[in-house]
């Protein structure tokens, strides 16, 4: 038996309600707590936001829009969120790849239909991407989980010794065929960091697993959806949800036993960095971001216009042609250059969803990376590359929305620079994220916690971070 608590007005409260806070917010509910969410917007969802940002009747995700990890993540999976209005509409293709002579190379649902479109490939992706979708069940959620001994030690290692290399290696060492390294490479660039960075395999690599598995989903009327279910789930359990609750200072905060704060370390030093260690305030003060992206929403008066008319069957497509030339667009962007024809990650919702945009009109959805805190327009540099691919496209826009890296950040204060992955997830952050510690969730001052993509696993809407941070306060604080 712990020492009795004294009676707080909450026993947590969660500060930050994208789908970290929300998940840690759900699990701490869960377990018999009173919790306390708060958030400094209107609407609570982070990255889960939809809003008609260029014609009225268009509905455009805000940021986030297809969600594979959503779908992977072992505890958004647990949770009764269709009960709470989430629907998931899946493509008949994951994901497309044009080139530039017309052809496109697919992400289908099956491993044999994506290998049998790659010739000679083929037997080398079936090589490398059978064993790991017949692992995968039993690694996925110590994949999404901080550094810690697998259940599944050698099965783990299968995974992680691909997983931890470069994307360039990765692809030299299986593929010959363009079709094969240029898809590979457009799932590799999820990574936001050079191709030839050590564990930008990973990132590919489970995002291959995903379409093969799980599927690359959206949810039907937005993304906001996934925000809405959650929210939903964690009011039906009791939880308590304020908006428009602005922190600055945690005497703002009412008493509780623990703090998570779904933030990065920026904020957080600014909020909290008075009660840290020096040691501690000094690794936050290190903690390093990287690209940003500049996003465009378009408005459509009719679908976009792919030279490869099957890429119009898939929900995500990237632009970027060869594996060479996403390489060395990624390349330039690292070292604070503007590529003449940068890599694009593009989203189709409305081919899928009708409800998202007026009968017989369009959306579409997509962004480049740019050099971190970047405010130079690259409206012309994305659009050309759309049209490079898709002629006659941009005889379609009826009317276009922009952010830069800095009216991204003023829409989310996590989004640093631009950063939407909460900081840059390569070897050196990998597993130390925001700091090399016992537990990278505990900060140095007790009952205070950090839940953001600036903790493993990182990135992406699947909640783990969260949910790994509401573990450690169970046990740390409640003895659970």
């Amino acid at each position: 038996m712990g020492i009795p608590l004294v009676k707080k007005e909450y026993d947590a409260v969660v500060v930050g309600s994208g789908p970290n806070g929300l998940a840690a917010a759900i699990l701490l509910q869960q377990s018999g707590l009173s919790v306390l969410l708060v958030e400094a917007k209107a609407e609570i969802g982070g990255g889960l936001r939809t809003e008609e940002l260029t014609l009225p009747g268009f509905l455009h995700d805000v940021c986030s829009a297809i969600h594979p990890m959503a779908a992977q993540s072992p505890y958004f999976s647990s949770l009764p969120l269709a009960r709470h209005g989430l629907e998931y509409i899946y493509s008949p293709i994951a994901a497309a790849h044009p080139f530039d002579d017309g052809t496109a190379a697919f992400l289908y649902p099956s491993i044999e239909q994506t290998a049998g479109q790659f010739g000679k490939d083929e037997k080398a992706y079936r090589a490398l991407m059978e064993p790991l979708v017949k692992i995968w069940p039993s690694i996925a959620a110590d994949v999404l989980a901080p550094l810690h001994i697998p259940k599944h030690p050698i099965n783990m290692a299968q995974f992680g010794l691909p997983a931890i290399t470069s994307a360039m290696y990765l692809a030299n060492q299986h593929f010959q065929t363009r079709d094969a390294r240029g898809l590979w490479a457009g799932m590799a660039a999820h990574s936001i960091q050079p191709l030839t960075n050590l564990t930008t395999s990973a990132i590919g690599l489970v995002l291959m697993i995903a379409g093969l598995t799980k599927g690359w989903p959206l949810p039907k009327g937005g993304s906001k959806q996934i925000a809405k279910a959650l929210s939903s789930h964690f009011l039906s359990l009791g939880g308590k949800i304020e908006t428009n609750f602005t922190v600055s200072h945690l005497s703002q905060l009412p008493s509780s036993h623990a703090v998570l704060f779904d933030i990065t370390p920026r904020q957080l030093l600014k909020i909290a960095g008075h009660t840290f260690s020096d040691i501690y305030k000094w690794q936050l003060e290190k903690y390093r971001y990287g690209l940003g992206v500049y996003k465009i929403d378009w408005a459509l008066d009719g679908p976009v216009p792919y030279t490869a008319q099957a890429c119009s069957k898939a929900s995500t497509v990237h632009l970027g042609n060869s594996l060479e030339e996403i390489a060395y667009s990624e390349q330039q962007t690292w070292e604070g250059k503007y590529p003449e024809k940068p890599y694009i990650l593009m989203a189709q919702q409305s081919m899928f969803d009708p409800t998202r945009a007026p009968e017989g009109k369009h959306t579409a959805w997509g962004y480049c990376h740019v050099p971190h805190g970047s405010i130079v327009s690259r409206v012309e540099a994305i659009e050309s590359q759309v049209e490079r691919f898709a002629p006659g496209f941009r005889e379609r826009i009826l009317a276009r929305h922009t952010m830069d890296t800095g009216e991204l950040e003023s829409h989310n204060a996590n989004y640093i620079g631009g950063d939407i992955n909460g900081g840059v997830i390569d070897l050196g952050q990998l597993f130390t994220r925001p700091a090399l510690r016992y537990s990278p969730y505990r900060t140095s001052a007790k009952g205070l916690y950090i839940c953001s993509s600036s903790t493993p696993p990182g990135g992406g809407v699947h909640g783990m971070c969260g949910f790994h941070a509401a573990k450690r306060v169970l046990k740390d604080i409640f003895n659970k």
